[in-house]
């Protein structure tokens, strides 16, 4: 992972992806105010090796993370922060605090395109196998950032092979996606969920205790190594 060069804290009034609003109402005749985000909704795919017994997850910088790693060790920099002013830090934090391991995700922003469509399409761009519509099961969908966003996210569950691999992943590079694929066996898959010092989405937890419950009871016993 590069460095994290001229970092600088700045007010933001617009957004491709976000669209701040405040919402003012009445709860049982009391007057209040909330501050919420407008985003798209998601998909995410569970993806499973079956070639090598493996979890395909996806490894990436997200600044958000970083700087709530940062606030931790320079509070001053939010602190004399205004919306008017640009608060840089002279000496950033590596850029490894601010890595995570997620599922392979996306947005849903192509209307013309159902939700298996656009996963389809993200596992073939973030972790290069070519998977077909009919390959995925819908596990669930639930809310996510209800405090902040409410937006839907769809998860879906796909097997692949090796030979399913068309492509190297990474993310597309035009649109500054940064993107390691990374797998995990099976064995460790448990512990490596609850390990905290590996910086992780709750959906690779949820979706790694859905494997347990659903689709690990009917692999060979030859498969499943104890943990």
């Amino acid at each position: 992972m590069e460095a994290i060069e001229d970092l600088a804290l700045k007010p933001c009034t617009s957004s491709l992806y976000l669209r701040p609003y405040r919402l003012c109402y009445r709860q049982n005749g009391t007057k209040k105010v909330w501050d919420f985000m407008k985003i798209h909704d998601s998909v995410s795919i569970l993806i499973f090796n079956t070639s090598r017994q493996c979890f395909v997850l996806v490894k990436q910088f997200r600044p958000a993370v970083y700087m709530c790693e940062v606030e931790k060790h320079h509070p001053q920099l939010f602190q004399n922060w205004d919306n008017e002013s640009v608060s840089r830090l002279e000496d950033p934090l590596p850029a490894a605090v601010g890595v995570t391991y997620e599922l392979c995700a996306g947005i849903v922003d192509k209307p013309d395109l159902s939700l298996e469509e656009i996963a389809c399409e993200e596992v073939l761009e973030e972790c290069g196998y070519h998977v077909a519509v009919a390959d995925l099961r819908r596990i669930t969908s639930y809310r996510a950032g209800v405090g902040v966003t409410g937006s839907r996210q769809t998860l879906f569950y796909a097997e692949v092979t090796d030979q399913m691999r068309t492509a190297e992943g990474g993310g597309r590079a035009e649109e500054g996606e940064l993107i390691e694929v990374v797998e995990i066996p099976l064995e460790d898959s448990m512990k490596f969920a609850y390990d905290e010092t590996l910086q992780k989405t709750m959906g690779v937890i949820f979706s790694f205790t859905w494997f347990q419950d659903n689709i690990a009871p009917k692999l060979p016993k030859n498969k499943i190594k104890a943990p």
